[in-house]
Formats: structure tokens, C-alpha cells, sequence
């Protein structure tokens, strides 16, 4: 039977491959503001840059750094035995695999998602594409192993991102997320996430709480992950299934506390569902906020920490 992302994600850990390191979470020059949110029933977390720490505070689809960008493609390209079926054009393989991945990544922010204002990038349909053009040089894979190529391609997106950006959980993530959940307040999770984003996340979660499960962290139900819905943040589409996914469940806006990093893409759609906003200021590289944006009053958090512990106390009545 084929691995299992999670699965997969554990077997490249026993090989003890190098991977990139996670960043070290740089505080930004802020001072809390807190105080009570009573009757909170559900806190919606995004995730990169508010629960996992990663370089330049989210994912990326093509790093600045041409050297970075290389070696997670030569990585993968080795990972994957994808020289084989690739053309003999002089130049590194990592040059001419530039060129073909760049290519499909400007066709998939091209096709968008029938009129999508915020169209998702699906990290695994880039990789499929790529992989389709070797197959009519004879590549193949182990379907035993990793299984169809929709299964293939997300264990190669999962590598390729991997290698290219190190992650880790933000301080105090898991011991914030336990206890809110033995304080019986429902969490889900809110967020720009690609297929593998919940290996990432639960992965990161059990380096500093070895028990944890996500399926007791986070109501699955209560999950608007823009890898499933085709949008990001700030989309309408993304909001609207988040207000569902509520309504399903009995809760009101106003009694959801939602948790991120940036003011126009957390803070700001939460604000217009009329939920409770908490800023997360602890990560210099994701936060996004100035001080023209916590004056405005459209735009302003209700609470914000610097320090995810800091959100526990404030929900305890």
C-alpha cells in the first residue's frame, strides 16, 4: 500500500536527509495590548507565520535567492530521478528545471479560478504538470511506493518545499493550543495552506508536545484552508465558507476570536464578519501592520500579543 504524506514525511526523516533549518523567530519592536474577550467559542488560527515560524513569513512558490532556488530543485530533481527524462540542453539540471517550473507556475497564476479575485496556486498540480512532461520521455515511479500521480505529485511538492523553506512552530504554539483546548473553546483554522501545510503544522506542533494530535486541536469541520476552497486570503469566497463552516456548527460570528499576523489579510476580513481579531506581533519576518493601520479603526486588532501564551489568559472568564 502507498505511504501516506504523513507517512512519507516520517520515512524522509529516518533517511536523516539535510533540510533547511527553521528560521529563528525574531521579535518585532511591539507592546501587547490585551484584555477579557468573555464568551469566545471558537479561536480560528491562521497558520504560516502565526503557528509555524518560516522564512519571509509564508510559503513560497519561487525563492529570491537563485542559489536556494537551485539546490531545492537539484535536491529534488536527485529525490525523484527526474534527469533521465529531462533534455540534455546544456546547463545544471537545476537550470533547466528552473525554466520548465517557472513556465507551469506562470500558467497555474494565469488560469486562476473562474473570475477568483484571490485564486489558490495548488503547489502539487505544478508538479503533476511537470511530471506529465516526463512521462513522454519514459519516466517512471514507484506507484507501490507513493502511489497515483496525484499522490506522487503532492510527495514532490511536499520535498521540492521542504527543501527550499525550513519550518518550525512559533514559541509556544502547542502549549497554547492545549490549553485553550482544555479550556473547552473550540479551534479550527483559517488560512492560506497547501495540500502538505497540515503534515507541516503537526509535524512542527509534536517537536514541542510529542502527544499532540491535530484532530483533537482542530475541529475538522471548522478547517477554511485555501488548498480546498481555490482562494486565499482576502478572498470573499474563502470568507463565506468560513461563515458556513460556523453556521453548521451554532457559532456566531462575534463569538470567534481569530489569531494572525497580518492586518489586511487576517485582521481585516475577520473585522468585516464581525469576529474578534488578536494580532500576533511575535515574528518580525510575518507581521504586517503599521502604525497608520492600528490607529484605523476599520483596521485595528481587539487584542495584540507578542507572545502566543499571552492569548490563554484573556479567554478565561
Amino acid at each position: 500500500m502507498p505511504l501516506s504524506l504523513e507517512q512519507y514525511a516520517t520515512y524522509l526523516d529516518s533517511r536523516g536527509l539535510p533540510w533547511p533549518a527553521p528560521p529563528r523567530v525574531e521579535p518585532a519592536n511591539a507592546k501587547p495590548h490585551l484584555k477579557r474577550l468573555p464568551s469566545v467559542k471558537v479561536v480560528l488560527w491562521n497558520i504560516y507565520g502565526t503557528l509555524l515560524a518560516i522564512p519571509f513569513g509564508e510559503l513560497l512558490f519561487e525563492h529570491p535567492t537563485q542559489l536556494i532556488m537551485d539546490v531545492a530543485l537539484d535536491k529534488t530533481i536527485e529525490e525523484f530521478k527526474m534527469w533521465g527524462s529531462m533534455s540534455r540542453k546544456p546547463g545544471a539540471p537545476a537550470e533547466y528545471m528552473r525554466h520548465i517550473y517557472s513556465q507551469e507556475l506562470l500558467k497555474h497564476k494565469a488560469m486562476g479560478s473562474g473570475g477568483e479575485r484571490y485564486p489558490e496556486i495548488h503547489a502539487e498540480r505544478i508538479w503533476e504538470a511537470i511530471i506529465k512532461k516526463l512521462f513522454q520521455k519514459d519516466y517512471k515511479f514507484d506507484t507501490g511506493f507513493y502511489g497515483s500521480i496525484n499522490e506522487y505529485s503532492r510527495k514532490v511538492a511536499y520535498f521540492f518545499h521542504a527543501s527550499l523553506q525550513g519550518v518550525g512552530p512559533q514559541p509556544h504554539a502547542a502549549s497554547t493550543l492545549q490549553a485553550i483546548a482544555e479550556l473547552g473553546i473550540k479551534q479550527g483554522l483559517w488560512a492560506d495552506a497547501q495540500v502538505f501545510t497540515c503534515v507541516q503544522l503537526s509535524r512542527a506542533l509534536r517537536s514541542q508536545a510529542s502527544s499532540l494530535n491535530l484532530d483533537e486541536i482542530f475541529v475538522p469541520a471548522l478547517r477554511s484552508l485555501s488548498h480546498e476552497v481555490g482562494s486565499r486570503k482576502p478572498s470573499e469566497t474563502l470568507s463565506r465558507h468560513v461563515v458556513s463552516a460556523l453556521s453548521s456548527h451554532g457559532i456566531k460570528p462575534d463569538e470567534v476570536l481569530h489569531v494572525g499576523s497580518r492586518i489586511s489579510r487576517d485582521i481585516v476580513p475577520a473585522r468585516r464578519l464581525g469576529m474578534r481579531t488578536c494580532l500576533y506581533a511575535g515574528d518580525k519576518a510575518s507581521l504586517e501592520a503599521t502604525a497608520d493601520m492600528l490607529r484605523d479603526p476599520s483596521q485595528r486588532p481587539d487584542v495584540l500579543v507578542t507572545d502566543l501564551s499571552q492569548i490563554v489568559p484573556m479567554l478565561t472568564s
